[in-house]
């Protein structure tokens, strides 16, 4: 009886914690939008809604944009989106047509007066937040800009850049590694299977006959979620080689390969090889730049062969250590 009435206490406590929990969100919700002006007649001033002007922002960033790909990238109806476009269409606002390519694909875009628009909505929001800003004294502005990023980056789930760190190997990394690989590189390169094979093979050889003087691999994680991998392997005895490097999407842009990169060449100088290399392809170009800013250079173009499905342009790149 006691454990039971225990529980009921536990779960009334949890039940108001949540409900104030949810009060407190709706309550910054109502709040914030009558600051900025979202449940006013328009937002800043115009005909336009909230979702309207979004619409508008969207089709501003590209020349064309298709439906489908609006639709999904802002959440809307497709019903809702179809009638908002014929109403911006009767308005002169945009233009809307079949695909070149695709007939199957409907594509919109703003016309010069829709750019008006834009640039009048975009400029009225400007104002409206730097007139919000300019009203606070600096430490309170500092206070809320940091709010508003710990907000999105919490929501958002992107890790923060001061958040990565490397860290050795540990149960279930390698397993993880060849896992990505293989998917990540049939999402991004359409490479079949042969490629995740390969790089068991790689991950096995690490394994069986490891050098812990010569050899080490590294996991880039945030908050406990891993975001990318290195491994640094004997190819000869004065020669290091670089290989299985791969960023997860999320965390892109971040500074994870470089920092990767460079703890490698750090790791290799520091076990006595004079030099590193690596194997790539034509079609790794953002890795190409993590490399080169590391101090990598191309010295070799294999001619193209069929590889992993697909047809490959190998490349070597090395650095002297």
């Amino acid at each position: 009886m006691a454990g039971t009435a225990t529980g009921t206490m536990a779960d009334a406590t949890d039940a108001t914690g949540a409900a104030a929990d949810i009060a407190t969100v709706r309550a910054f919700n109502r709040f914030y939008t009558g600051v900025i002006g979202v449940l006013g007649d328009g937002l800043v001033r115009t005909p336009y809604s909230l979702t309207e002007a979004r619409v508008i922002f969207e089709l501003a960033q590209r020349a064309d944009t298709g439906v489908l790909e609006l639709r999904r990238a802002l959440g809307l109806d497709a019903g809702y989106l179809s009638r908002m476009l014929a109403r911006f269409a009767a308005d002169g606002l945009v233009v809307r047509e079949r695909s070149a390519d695709d007939a199957r694909r409907q594509i919109v875009r703003l016309t010069p007066r829709g750019r008006e628009v834009f640039a009048m909505l975009d400029e009225r929001s400007r104002a409206d937040i730097r007139e919000l800003l300019d009203g606070l004294p600096g430490e309170d502005r500092t206070r809320l800009l940091t709010a508003m990023r710990t907000i999105q980056d919490v929501l958002d789930g992107r890790p923060r850049r001061d958040e990565v760190v490397l860290r050795p190997l540990r149960p279930g990394d390698l397993g993880w590694v060849v896992q990505r690989n293989g998917a990540l590189y049939d999402e991004e390169c359409g490479w079949d299977r042969s490629y995740e094979a390969l790089v068991a093979k790689v991950v096995s050889e690490y394994v069986d006959g490891h050098d812990p003087e010569r050899e080490n691999a590294w996991i880039a994680e945030a908050g406990g979620v891993r975001l990318g991998a290195v491994f640094c392997v004997r190819r000869e005895d004065d020669v290091a080689q670089l290989r299985l490097l791969h960023v997860e999407p999320e965390a892109r842009g971040m500074g994870v390969g470089r920092a990767l990169v460079e703890e490698c060449v750090r790791f290799a100088a520091g076990a006595g090889y004079s030099e590193i290399m690596l194997w790539t392809t034509a079609l790794q170009r953002s890795a190409h730049r993590v490399y080169e800013r590391a101090g990598f250079a191309l010295v070799e173009e294999e001619p193209p062969v069929g590889r992993f499905g697909d047809v490959v342009h190998g490349q070597v790149w090395r650095r002297k250590l």
